[in-house]
């Protein structure tokens, strides 16, 4: 009888154990970056005088500065951001 019980209590214990073992890893890929899209669907390399290299660069520096200016805004949503959460954590503590 005292041996059933020992056997019963390790194959529970075994049960245990291989359902706490953890699971095989999942591995997710990193996001990629959405290309920004291009205002001009000709390739450098058809650029074919200086006027149109030209207007290629300027539509090229309109494009970065749009994509600065969006950098700016989410930068500085994260500073207000961080701010309140400062503010939180001081309140927090004083009461």
């Amino acid at each position: 009888m005292r041996a059933t019980q020992i056997l019963c209590f390790i194959g529970i214990m075994a049960i245990g154990a291989a359902k706490a073992q953890s699971p095989t890893p999942v591995i997710v890929q990193a996001a990629s970056a959405i290309p920004a899209k291009s205002n001009s669907s000709a390739p450098a390399a058809a650029v074919s005088s200086l006027g149109d290299a030209i207007k290629r660069l300027e539509q090229l520096k309109a494009a970065n500065d749009d994509v600065l200016a969006k950098q700016k805004a989410a930068l500085e949503r994260l500073d207000e951001l961080q701010e309140a959460a400062d503010q939180l954590r001081i309140f927090s503590k004083r009461g």
